[in-house]
């Protein structure tokens, strides 16, 4: 399947060999230790190291509802009359959605997705940066798109990627894209970043925003049995990341094919919800976060 179409999901292999994704993901692990494929958002993808990258078709139809759930919760992040950039992905094209209904918003965007998204919103402002069209991902990259981003100041960024790790914070397998996502950052005083749990642990070729960088992150809740997930969440908290986790519920757990979480998540501590008022940031002598302190919504 891999060999025919590229990419494929995890899902939809557990769906074709009638057998669980758990069991999918460990084989899927085992092809790659032979060198067969290699794993990627989700799924798997024909070997290609750090510089492969999955086109957009391919990436629209993996983790759907986890995409649909983190940009839901980021989306409260955002308040009314705030300026803000989002770069381009198929999770921010979800956010983009989402802030339609976000009035007095002003959107600095890269990305042909986020401004078709906010095109017919009321009371919201899109500016699009100029530069080359990248038909993978639908982004204006190049010098353009990164000189007409000089001398912006916006309150935050909210930016996805190829892979997060917290090494090397985020990264993408483009040039191009990753020089234009290191321009939004520069103009953002906080940067936002969206990623569903295959991107974490993942690691690509070109760093974009590097892990002190990184103010805030919005994931969803990790399948079982996914222990590279959960160690790079708790890695991540120990560098200073504010985390958010969504877990999927209803109709999206069983998209998702994952157990429902209607109730809240059991743990040794259950923090509120963050809500768009509160800060990204802690004060000053707040401790370092753990895993055990991780935002469900």
């Amino acid at each position: 399947m891999v060999r025919a179409n590229g990419a494929v999901s995890l899902r939809e292999l557990a769906r074709v060999v009638q057998t669980s994704e758990v069991t999918v993901r460990r084989d899927v692990r085992a092809l790659e230790a032979e060198g067969l494929l290699d794993r990627r958002h989700g799924g798997a993808v024909l070997p290609g190291g750090f510089t492969r990258e999955s086109g957009f078709p391919q990436k629209s139809h993996l983790a759907t509802a986890e995409k649909s759930a983190i940009a839901e919760l980021a989306a409260d992040l955002v308040d009314e009359g705030e300026a803000i950039v989002v770069g381009a992905g198929t999770t921010t094209q979800e956010l983009a959605r989402r802030l339609a209904r976000v009035p007095g918003l002003t959107v600095v965007t890269n990305s042909l997705l986020v401004a078709q998204a906010l095109a017919h919103a009321n009371r919201v402002e899109v500016v699009m940066t100029g530069g080359t069209l990248r038909g993978s991902n639908y982004g204006l990259v190049g010098s353009g798109a990164e000189q007409s981003l000089q001398g912006l100041r916006v309150s935050r960024a909210f930016l996805s990627g190829a892979g997060l790790t917290a090494e090397r914070g985020l990264s993408t397998s483009n040039m191009l894209s990753a020089s234009v996502d290191r321009a939004l950052v520069q103009s953002a005083a906080e940067v936002v970043v969206l990623a569903d749990h295959t991107k974490l642990g993942t690691d690509t070729m070109f760093q974009t925003v590097p892990t002190d960088l990184i103010t805030h992150l919005v994931t969803d809740e990790p399948p079982g049995g996914d222990e590279r997930a959960g160690t790079e969440l708790q890695a991540l908290a120990d560098r200073g990341v504010q985390i958010t986790v969504a877990p999927l519920t209803g109709a999206d757990a069983i998209a998702a094919g994952r157990p429902r979480h209607d109730q809240p998540l059991p743990g040794p501590r259950r923090p509120q919800p963050l809500r768009s008022a509160q800060p990204l940031t802690g004060g000053a002598g707040d401790p370092t976060p753990r895993l055990a302190d991780v935002r469900r919504r």
